[in-house]
């Protein structure tokens, strides 16, 4: 039996300017994402957790809190390219196009924009990475430009302590 270790995320020296990452996974939003995000946050705009309210708007329905949105894009995006973060520095340029409503599916792709060494800490570098956040039709919810301090590799904490390996007399892994 071989034991393979699973995606651990991009570090400093594996992005490249113009690459271009699909986010594997898709989530749709319900109802009760919406209105829990929305009280938890404090928000209080009705246009998010009361349907008769909303049902008097324009768009006839509860839009999805913006910045539960912005959350699910960039969670979809950590695999891809945050996995080793040392800190985000900024999200700018934050555009949302298209209302997104419960029931709807969000998919995302991100592309690097920038690569550079970090000036003040040797063991990581700035990426600034753009990122969308379509709906199941493929239309444009959410846009932004995300900047983060990532590890480069052989640095940072690690993801996991090492695995013991059963065939060793003490249960510890041998080199």
């Amino acid at each position: 039996m071989t034991t393979h270790t699973g995606w651990n995320g991009r570090h400093l020296e594996d992005f490249t300017v113009g690459d271009r990452y699909l986010h594997a996974l898709g989530r749709t939003v319900n109802s009760t994402d919406n209105s829990w995000f929305t009280l938890l946050t404090q928000n209080t705009a009705p246009l998010h957790f009361d349907h008769r309210y909303a049902a008097a708007t324009p768009f006839g329905r509860p839009l999805v809190n913006s910045c539960l949105t912005l959350a699910i894009v960039t969670g979809q995006s950590v695999a891809d390219v945050s996995q080793n973060v040392l800190a985000n520095l900024a999200w700018d340029e934050v555009r949302l196009p298209h209302p997104v409503f419960e029931g709807d599916t969000l998919y995302s792709e991100s592309e690097v924009l920038a690569v550079r060494p970090s000036a003040s800490r040797p063991e990581a570098g700035v990426v600034t990475v753009r990122t969308t956040g379509r709906n199941q039709d493929g239309i444009p919810v959410i846009t932004f430009r995300r900047t983060l301090l990532v590890y480069r590799r052989g640095h940072g904490p690690g993801t996991r302590p090492p695995v013991p390996d059963d065939r060793s007399p003490h249960g510890h892994a041998q080199r």
